[in-house]
Order: structure tokens, then sequence, then C-alpha cells
């Protein structure tokens, strides 16, 4: 899994409009939170047999770029959540799980080709 840094809200922007030509997914991320640390190894752990390689995974530290999660937050009218994994395809989050409620079978089932 190769995961792409997500650092500012106006890289935000750049993610939601190449969501409308492929999907992607962004991966909020406490790194002083065990449970986070669980879902994230889960995630690196499954992804490449999840059949998901065409989904390309962004990854955002919260504790250094909380203002970019109060941004995908708003922008993409969903709640905070830490850890949370939010599938955005054509502009909008069609998939949206925190905790070790993520999950990457559901994720693929949301994914449209």
């Amino acid at each position: 899994m190769n995961w792409h840094p997500l650092t500012s809200a106006e890289q935000l922007d750049t993610v939601i409009e190449e969501s409308k030509s492929a999907p992607v997914v962004i991966f909020k991320h406490s790194t002083s939170c065990s449970i986070s640390a669980t879902a994230k190894s889960r995630l690196e752990r499954q992804w490449e047999k999840a059949g998901v390689e065409h989904v390309k995974p962004y990854y955002l530290d919260l504790l250094r770029y909380r203002p970019v999660s109060n941004e995908i937050a708003e922008v993409l009218q969903v709640q905070h959540e830490s850890p949370q994994l939010l599938l955005v395809q054509d502009g909008v989050c069609t998939y949206n799980a925190s905790h070790l409620g993520i999950n990457l079978e559901a994720l693929k089932k949301k994914v449209t080709a």
C-alpha cells in the first residue's frame, strides 16, 4: 500500500477533483491512538488482497494537520472521527467508517468502476 500524505486544505481540493475521474480514500489517523494504529495496520495488511488497487489512498496525520481534518468534515459533510476511512467518488463521500468498523470489503462494495 502506497500512502499519499494529505497535508493542506488546498491539496484536499485537488484530491476531491481527482475523485471525479478515479476513486480515492482518505484515512484520518491519530498517531497517539492505539485503535487508530490497529485500524491502519489492518488496512495496510488487507489492501493488496482487497481488490481496490485502483483506489488511491491518502493519509492524514490528525495531530499535525487538524485544520485539514476540519475542512474534510465540512467539505464532505461527514462528522469527524478518528480513525476514519472515507471513500470519495465524483467529489462525494460514498463510504464513511470509523474505528474498528473500517472494513475493506464494505468499501469495495461501494467503489464504482
